[in-house]
């Protein structure tokens, strides 16, 4: 499989947990079996909705492999593995390439965020990419890490044989713009949110994981297969129903409201991992409000 073609719709996959707070693995892997019946591309295991920095090292790497081995055949797995250190996002790296994941989606460090300069971020994603035993993409999501990598970083780091894409999470058109400006012709830029889907899709954009995709991986599939078909207006029309339940699992009620719209749809949200908190009642009649009026369920 060549990773550098990867197209199509990808979920950042939810991590189900007991009420116990314990990692729900029977809930993930039905959830995983679900979604094989899609015609997701493939599938992100640690991403930030995966509540992934609530993970200890052990359940991570459970991950992957339930992951890598249930997957349907033929989909690319990509595995969330940024750490604060160098040398801990090359362990966690090459763990997750020993157990069969084609590529891993890497966060820049950002606790000591004066420090991370462009010259610190090229020296680390320099340094991961020489060392990891499978390809590597650049994850920038500066509304947790509060660091948005810029152009000239992405256009220096693009060139590197062994980084060959990136998942924009910025929502940001005029960055994306930017970053397409500056890279490399084959350096595979991808959206990361549901909510710039069709125009990114019309910037030339092929690929996105999405959190949106978690819960309605059918629709979001629709909206680039009707693009590249060339029915713009059915797509840009559902796309359209879909944005506010985008905004509401991700920016209104983040997580919580995501798992709580998983359960709705048949999928297994389970519990959130503590210290967040799950949705309370009326903000659970607001999201069931939001998800009636787009289509995908009805009273």
């Amino acid at each position: 499989m060549d990773i550098k073609s990867l197209t199509g719709v990808i979920p950042p996959m939810i991590t189900p947990f007991k009420e116990n707070g314990d990692v729900d693995y029977d809930a993930f892997l039905l959830n995983l079996e679900k979604w094989n019946r899609s015609d997701l591309c493939g599938y992100l295991v640690l991403g930030s909705n995966s509540e992934t920095v609530y993970l200890n090292e052990r359940e991570k790497q459970k991950l992957i492999e339930l992951t890598v081995t249930n997957a349907r055949k033929g989909r690319f797995i990509l595995a969330g593995t940024g750490s604060e250190s160098t040398r801990q996002t090359i362990e966690l790296t090459n763990h997750a390439g020993a157990f069969g994941a084609h590529a891993a989606l890497v966060l820049p460090p950002y606790y000591y965020i004066s420090k991370m300069t462009d010259e610190v971020l090229v020296t680390f994603y320099t340094e991961v990419a020489d060392n990891a035993d499978i390809p590597i993409l650049i994850y920038n999501v500066s509304k947790f890490t509060h660091i948005e990598i810029s152009a000239q970083v992405i256009g220096e780091l693009s060139r590197h044989p062994n980084i060959i894409g990136m998942k924009d999470s910025s929502g940001n058109v005029a960055q994306l713009i930017g970053y397409q400006n500056v890279t490399a012709p084959d350096f595979n830029l991808m959206t990361g949110t549901a909510s710039i889907w069709y125009p990114a899709l019309k910037l030339g954009v092929s690929a996105g994981i999405m959190a949106l995709a978690n819960i309605l991986p059918n629709e979001c599939i629709e909206v680039r297969k009707q693009f590249i078909a060339g029915n713009e207006s059915a797509a840009e029309e559902l796309y359209r129903r879909l944005f506010p339940v985008n905004t509401a699992v991700t920016a209104t009620y983040g997580i919580a409201g995501l798992k709580y719209a998983a359960d709705l749809l048949g999928f297994k949200g389970g519990y959130v991992r503590k210290p967040m908190l799950m949705l309370i009642d009326n903000e659970k009649r607001a999201l069931m409000q939001i998800l009636s009026e787009a289509g995908v369920i009805h009273f």
